[in-house]
């Protein structure tokens, strides 16, 4: 079983300061300066094992899962790509929406947040996204803040409307 650890940061205040020694020999030596507020968790042998040994399990995990899929799918007949395929389009959702930007260029306002009829279990999603018709040069389409319930869409360029088709993928359903 994986033990979680919670890092810390090591915090000096003030911080990035050294005292310097000159050396006998023409070298310097550099010395952490300042008074310690929070004590790091120590880079050690121990901690990155530990880091180890639960990606290691992960991949067991993972590969374990594979071949019970397999099986599976020998078992009722489904091909494995017939199974992904219904996997993701089961947790699929779709969703169309218009971007508009009033801004003047080179600014850009198009940001909107899209709700999710199905709420997701983890962040671990994706969004495709299909440029139905545009009013103006689109640039990139971008996706950000992921939620579990919606995340936003905005395009990168100075467009004034850019009509969009989303299929939303993945991210088990709760």
């Amino acid at each position: 079983m994986y033990k979680n650890l919670l890092w810390l940061d090591h915090a000096v205040t003030p911080d990035r300061t050294f005292k310097m020694t000159n050396n006998s020999d023409g070298t310097v030596t550099l010395t952490p300066a300042g008074r310690v507020i929070q004590q790091g968790t120590n880079m050690s042998a121990a901690n990155f094992n530990n880091i180890e040994m639960g990606v290691s399990d992960v991949d067991l995990a993972g590969h374990l899962l594979v071949l019970i899929v397999r099986d599976l799918c020998r078992r009722t007949g489904v091909t494995e790509d017939d199974f992904v395929s219904v996997l993701n389009e089961v947790t699929a959702e779709e969703k169309s929406i218009t971007l508009k930007n009033t801004a003047k260029y080179p600014f850009n306002n198009s940001v909107q947040s899209v709700s999710l009829t199905k709420n997701r279990a983890t962040k671990n999603y994706t969004v495709e996204a299909e440029v139905v018709s545009k009013n103006g040069n689109v640039g990139e389409i971008v996706i950000t803040d992921k939620a579990l319930n919606g995340f936003k869409v905005e395009h990168t360029g100075s467009a004034t409307e850019v009509k969009i088709n989303l299929k939303i993928r993945g991210g088990i359903i709760a």
